[in-house]
């Protein structure tokens, strides 16, 4: 993986930025984004930065409004609370900070992990932050005060992302053990173990209406899987797309299921738009595709010539911001703003 010199690409849909105007950088990071997030009002991005840094763009000008620094070492994702008050973020030194917006400054540092914390993600409900980490473990802690209210349980290897649904009901969480473990946050224990991927699991989104629960990872396929049954649905795709694949990388069975294979590259991110018709990846070409659920049809795809990490909606669901991996060479990392309605083949 070249870790030379990275960047944020925003690919945006909406009047602040146009195709018009060209290309707009935010200039910034000096190392690989490894997470974005959009902050509850629409008016913020924080952006994770194997750098050690922590940064606040206002999305309307593309300014920098602030740099939070306090890791020792790279910062693997940040997320904000839903009040908007405070944004977490989370290490490869085995920690999670809760950083004051109003101060800009560490309030809590959370210790519970023993090894990189891959992702962080609160509750909606507010009340609660999930992390997951290379420990294996999934655990819960008190959003306000950041002191850890269960420890959920394992996975099989390192647990690498982390989602909850809408309602706050459930947790879901996958990881190099290639299955997904869905969590009764309420109960505080293991709902349901899904079996489906069969490689690494490196990001998952639940629906809007908390039904079902989508995944993506070193297989290269988006799967979905309903949440009661814990069985792939063919929400994405058809008979054309049905594909004969091993139940595992050792064994010798195979079955058919249906899916979508959307790109010869691993992928790294994936988001479920509010109005639950439109999914979207970005995986190492640097391929941003958007997926229409029904069809499983991609309606927009447009690559950014660098490996991309993550991927989420604005609030207008028009607008994804994703990010990347410059080429060598650059003097500095940046974010490229590109029109979502100017299609461009990879």
């Amino acid at each position: 993986m070249c870790r030379s010199l990275f960047a944020i690409s925003i690919v945006l849909g909406s009047a602040s930025f146009s195709s018009a105007d060209g290309p707009t950088e935010f200039k910034g990071h000096s190392d690989l984004i490894h997470s974005v997030a959009v902050s509850p009002d629409g008016k913020s991005l924080a952006t994770a930065g194997f750098d050690s840094q922590v940064k606040i763009w206002d999305l309307a000008s593309g300014k920098k409004l602030a740099t939070l620094s306090g890791h020792p070492g790279p910062v693997y994702c940040v997320a904000y609370r839903p009040d908007g008050k405070v944004l977490a973020s989370s290490s490869h030194d085995k920690t999670i900070r809760l950083w004051s917006l109003a101060e800009n400054k560490t309030t809590q540092e959370i210790k519970t992990h023993t090894d990189i914390v891959d992702q962080i993600a609160f509750s909606p409900d507010g009340k609660y932050l999930a992390s997951c980490s290379a420990d294996k473990s999934v655990r819960l802690s008190n959003a306000t005060d950041g002191k850890e209210v269960k420890n959920l349980g394992t996975h099989g290897g390192a647990v690498y992302t982390v989602a909850f649904s809408p309602d706050s009901k459930y947790l879901a969480s996958g990881g190099a053990d290639n299955v997904i473990k869905v969590w009764d946050v309420a109960g505080m224990k293991e709902l349901k173990t899904i079996k489906g991927p069969e490689m690494a699991i490196f990001g998952l989104a639940f629906s809007p209406d908390n039904k079902s629960v989508i995944s993506v990872g070193l297989d290269r396929f988006i799967r979905i899987f309903d949440v009661a049954s814990g069985k792939q649905t063919s929400r994405i795709g058809s008979s054309s797309q049905e594909a004969t694949v091993p139940t595992s990388a050792l064994a010798l069975r195979f079955v058919k299921v249906k899916l979508v294979r959307p790109t010869e590259y691993d992928l790294f991110g994936i988001a479920w738009s509010r109005d639950g018709k439109t999914l979207a990846t970005v995986g190492y070409d640097g391929t941003i595709g958007v997926w229409d659920v029904n069809s499983g049809k991609a309606t927009f795809t447009h690559r950014i010539r660098a490996p991309a990490y993550c991927i989420t909606f604005l609030a207008d669901g028009k607008s994804v911001v994703t990010g990347h991996a410059l080429a060598a060479g650059q003097p500095q990392a940046a974010a490229v703003v590109t029109a979502l309605t100017s299609s461009k083949s990879p």
